[in-house]
């Protein structure tokens, strides 16, 4: 759907910082140059999405003393119970099922929001229509927002645009990266006397969802300033995450104690924010203790908790826990976070576990065939090679040619080479030289030492000599150690005038001979 509005980031930037300090505002001295960083291609970036859940955490559960994790099992599988609605939810989720239909035609989205006019302005004691038709759109922001669009134009209905649905359209502007937008409808919702906690928090979303994590602060400060607006809980949760994604974990965990200082509880949200920023400056301690706060205190883990741990213990290097939280976690990750599965993968591939390659299979059923990543494929290739896996490795070298992807890594062209050696598979070598070469991939003299080597093993020698001059068609200097796989093979089997040859031709280009190779 294309937007009137839509502008560029230079221009969110210069809107953002017009609407919120005016026209002649300048950034201040003491700014920190770390908050220009854009944020949207951090790992943890999909924790956002739970930062503006205000919610209480449970009663604690008592303690499962029958394993390290508690039952987590539920977090996966219950479901909440359902609410006495006094809204006709199923006929709601019929409109945001045909708005999702015609997702590419804004005039057909227009229609039906003025076809469903009267229910979806309408306002129920258990919330709004558009709140709820909105949430049932989140995973098609660009719709929602299309949505949200109509909903702000209808001025002469009987029930005004509220705070809440203000806040709701600023975080979806910010999800579609549309800071412009975000900072109109803010200035918008202000004009309107309904500049609240909740504006600025969702405006600060849209800050960190753009890529203008400096602002976050400079709105922070503002709020503070109002004397209508506090910080809440989901403000500083905001905060956490932009330090936390920016690696500042000293002014993280100044803001996580500031919490602690203005008598608010922190929540779910609080505790995974600062297990995603000491996950992302490598902080595995730190995380870790954060997790045994959670398991002591009265907010425990949730999915997303175990998600972050499992990526956690992955990049350390901890097989056994991310093998314990996997196996609690199954069924949830491999559904859901297929980059996961991989991110595990390449955990095995760096260790020296003895089932690594069993462990490895099992994980790539669960990544879909179309779902390919090149260096993914060339990170397989290279663990079936050091195994001596000489199938698995072929299958995934024939994969790479189908998909056109070249090997340039020197070691993994030594590895391959190496795992045909010890396999004593020359034809097979000889085929994957001839690909490699028209392929583009990275060309080494081992390649051709090896099948010199191992034509030689099985008294091919013609082959061997024929291996010199496709050294030649490609450029590669015969070498000392050419020389001598060529005289240790002519003696091998009993050729030594072709031996005595090679000496001379050593003598020819300079190389030193060592006095025992000749007939005493």
């Amino acid at each position: 759907m294309k937007r009137a509005w839509k502008i560029s980031e230079l221009a969110g930037a210069e809107i953002l910082s017009v609407h919120l300090h005016g026209r002649s505002a300048k950034p201040s001295r003491g700014s920190n140059p770390f908050f220009l960083f854009t944020l949207n291609k951090s790992p943890n970036h999909g924790l956002i999405r739970d930062l503006n859940v205000d919610t209480q955490s449970p009663p604690p559960s008592p303690p499962d003393a029958s394993g390290w994790y508690p039952n987590v099992l539920r977090l996966f599988t219950e479901k909440p119970p359902l609410q006495n609605e006094m809204l006709n939810e199923e006929e709601l989720t019929g409109i945001a099922a045909l708005l999702s239909q015609n997702l590419h035609n804004s005039n057909e989205v227009v229609r039906i929001l003025e076809e469903k006019r009267d229910l979806l302005l309408r306002r129920y004691d258990n919330g709004s229509t558009i709140l709820k038709l909105l949430k049932l759109l989140n995973s098609s922001p660009q719709l929602a927002l299309e949505v949200f669009n109509w909903r702000r134009k209808q001025e002469k209905c009987e029930f005004p645009i509220t705070e809440k649905e203000f806040a709701k359209g600023i975080n979806l502007a910010g999800k579609v990266k549309n800071i412009g937008l975000a900072v109109e409808l803010f200035s918008e919702a202000a004009s309107k006397r309904m500049k609240t906690t909740s504006t600025y928090n969702a405006l600060m979303s849209a800050c960190l969802f753009s890529g203008y994590a400096d602002k976050c602060q400079s709105l922070f400060r503002d709020l503070k300033k109002e004397p209508e607006c506090s910080p809440t809980i989901v403000t500083y949760n905001i905060l956490i995450s932009v330090f936390g994604q920016l690696l500042l974990i000293d002014h993280m965990e100044t803001t996580f104690r500031e919490i602690k200082d203005s008598n608010l509880v922190p929540n779910i949200s609080t505790y995974n924010s600062l297990i995603a920023g000491y996950l992302t400056a490598w902080m595995w301690d730190d995380m870790e203790r954060t997790f045994q706060l959670m398991q002591e205190g009265p907010v425990k883990p949730d999915a997303s908790t175990y998600v972050l741990l499992l990526r956690g213990y992955s990049h350390s290097g901890n097989l056994e826990k991310m093998e314990q939280v996997y196996e609690l976690t199954k069924d949830y990750i491999t559904q859901k976070y297929t980059p996961l599965i991989r991110t595990m993968i390449c955990a095995y591939c760096k260790s020296s576990s003895k089932e690594r390659v069993k462990k490895i299979e099992a994980l790539m059923r669960h990544i879909p065939e179309e779902d390919y990543r090149p260096w993914f494929n060339v990170l397989l290739i290279r663990v079936y090679a050091q195994e001596d896996s000489l199938e698995a490795m072929e299958e995934s070298i024939n994969e790479a040619f189908n998909h056109k992807t070249a090997v340039h890594s020197v070691n993994v062209m030594r590895s391959i080479t190496a795992t045909y050696f010890r396999c004593k598979a020359v034809d097979r070598l000889a085929t994957f030289v001839k690909r490699a070469e028209s392929a583009g991939w990275r060309i080494c003299r081992s390649l051709y030492h090896c099948k010199m080597i191992l034509y030689a093993s099985e008294k091919r020698l013609e082959e061997m000599e024929s291996v010199l001059d496709e050294m030649e068609n490609i450029n590669l200097d015969r070498t000392k150690k050419t020389f001598w796989i060529l005289h240790k093979a002519y003696l091998l089997w009993g050729q030594t005038t072709k031996a005595a040859q090679v000496i001379g031709l050593m003598y020819k280009h300079g190389y030193e001979i060592p006095m025992n190779v000749f007939p005493s």
